[in-house]
């Protein structure tokens, strides 16, 4: 197996000019569908878990005055936190679902186009 042709191709392959065909309107579309979702799962979740470190760190006293309160807020902000990650997979699957419908006809159409041809 020649490689240096392999790599040849791979690089030229990378420099030519890229071209709008349906296959990468089909991909865009698919995209714009599925990214609202996974942004609002990676910032959900992402918050989700300070909180439940900052709930922690009261809890166990590393930060805040050590009182009973302070434990007892801590305990309450790490369950939110807590809560917050588990219901991050449901709203996700909700709002991906939500975003396959908006694009469906759009997606089903093109997609039909392209094995028509």
């Amino acid at each position: 197996m020649n490689t240096d042709k392999l790599y040849a191709e791979s690089l030229a392959s990378e420099y030519a000019p890229k071209d709008t065909s349906k296959v990468v309107a089909l991909k865009k579309l698919d995209r714009k569908a599925k990214l609202p979702a996974v942004v609002f799962a990676y910032a959900f979740g992402i918050v989700g878990a300070l909180v439940t470190g900052l709930g922690m760190c009261l809890s166990m006293q590393v930060i805040g005055t050590p009182t009973r309160a302070t434990m007892v807020a801590g305990i309450i902000i790490g369950l939110l936190g807590l809560l917050a990650m588990s219901v991050n997979h449901p709203i996700y699957k909700r709002m991906l679902e939500k975003g396959k419908q908006k694009y469906a006809f759009e997606i089903m159409e093109l997609a039909k186009k392209i094995s028509e041809s």
